[in-house]
C-alpha cells in the first residue's frame, strides 16, 4: 500500500460503516466510502462533523450542513495552495491520497538533471498534479480535461499557488483524441500522468468506458514518452481491476514498443490518524526509467 504523510492540512480521523470522517484544514466532513465496511472505531469523533453528505436512492445526494462552513476554502500542500469546495457529487476538488503521487512527481522532476522537462496531465481534474509538476521545475505542463469547470478550478489553483509565471497549457478535450493528435505532431514528454474515470463523457459527448479505452490510452501515451522520459503514472478508481491487472496491461503494451524500465503497481491509501488501519483509495501504477 502506497501512502503519504506530507499533506498536513488533511487528516483522516476515522473510517467505517461505509463512511469516512476527515479534516480539511479546520473543516470536518463526513463522506460516503463504500470500501470502509468495517465498524467505526472512534464513535465520539463523528459527532464533530461540520457537514455530512447523504446519498440519494435516486442517485447523487446532498450535503447536510450541521455547522456553518464556507462554500470554499484553501488548504496547503507543501508550498502550494489548493481550493477545496464540497460539491453536489460529494467530492471536494482534491483526492488527498494522491499526495503520494505528488511526492513522487516532485522528487522525479526536482532531482532530475534534465534541463527541459515537459509533463502531460490527462483527465487532470482541478490540477493538483499539474501545480506540483510546475512548481518542481517542469518547463511546460499540458493539462487536459473534458470539463470546462474543472479547467477553471485548475486555473484558480495556479493563481492561489502563485505559479502565474509557469508555463501551463489548458485544454478542454477528449484525452484519447488529443493523444492521437499529439502523436501525429511528433510531440514528446518526459512525464505523463493520467487518471481515467470508470465512465464519463468527453466535451462533445464522447462516451468513455474504462475497460474499452485503457489499452488505447496506454498505447498512445507510450508513443509520446521521450527517450529521456522520467515517469508515467496511471491512477484508477475502477473497481474489479487489481494492481496486478494494471501491471499486466502496462507491461504488455511496453513489450509491444520495446520500452524498458521499472513498473510499480500497488494500492494507494490514507492512514487513519492514531491507527494501524489504512483506507484503500484505488490504485496507482508507475513506470520509471
Amino acid at each position: 500500500m502506497i501512502t503519504s504523510d506530507s499533506f498536513h492540512d488533511y487528516t483522516l480521523l476515522d473510517a467505517g460503516g461505509e463512511e469516512k470522517l476527515e479534516v480539511w484544514k479546520d473543516v470536518v466532513l463526513c463522506r460516503p466510502d463504500p470500501l470502509a465496511i468495517w465498524p467505526k472505531e472512534k464513535e465520539d469523533l463523528w459527532k464533530k462533523a461540520d457537514a455530512v453528505y447523504h446519498r440519494s436512492n435516486k442517485g447523487g445526494g446532498s450535503w447536510e450542513i450541521k455547522k456553518k462552513i464556507k462554500d470554499e476554502w484553501t488548504v496547503q500542500y507543501k508550498e502550494l495552495t489548493f481550493k477545496v469546495s464540497p460539491t453536489s457529487f460529494k467530492h471536494t476538488g482534491l483526492f488527498p491520497e494522491q499526495a503520494a503521487n505528488w511526492d513522487f512527481i516532485d522528487d522525479k522532476i526536482r532531482h532530475s538533471s534534465l534541463k527541459d522537462i515537459h509533463i502531460l496531465n490527462l483527465f487532470a481534474y482541478s490540477g493538483a498534479a499539474t501545480m506540483v509538476a510546475a512548481a518542481a521545475g517542469a518547463s511546460e505542463v499540458v493539462h487536459v480535461d473534458a470539463s470546462k469547470g474543472m479547467i477553471t478550478w485548475a486555473k484558480e489553483n495556479q493563481e492561489l499557488s502563485h505559479l502565474q509565471d509557469k508555463k501551463i497549457r489548458y485544454l478542454v478535450d477528449d484525452c484519447l483524441k488529443f493523444l492521437r493528435r499529439e502523436v501525429r505532431r511528433g510531440r514528446k514528454y518526459q512525464g505523463i500522468i493520467m487518471d481515467p474515470p470508470s465512465y464519463g463523457r468527453g466535451p462533445d459527448g464522447e462516451v468513455f468506458k474504462f475497460e474499452e479505452k485503457i489499452n488505447p490510452l496506454i498505447e498512445e501515451c507510450l508513443k509520446l514518452l521521450a527517450d529521456d522520459a522520467l515517469f508515467y503514472i496511471i491512477n484508477t478508481y475502477t473497481t474489479g481491476y487489481s494492481p496486478t491487472v494494471m501491471e499486466n496491461v502496462l507491461r504488455r503494451q511496453m513489450e509491444k514498443t520495446g520500452l524498458k524500465g521499472v513498473i510499480t503497481a500497488d494500492e494507494i491509501g490514507i492512514r487513519i490518524k492514531d491507527s494501524d488501519t489504512i483506507l484503500p483509495c484505488g490504485q496507482t501504477t508507475r513506470w520509471e526509467r
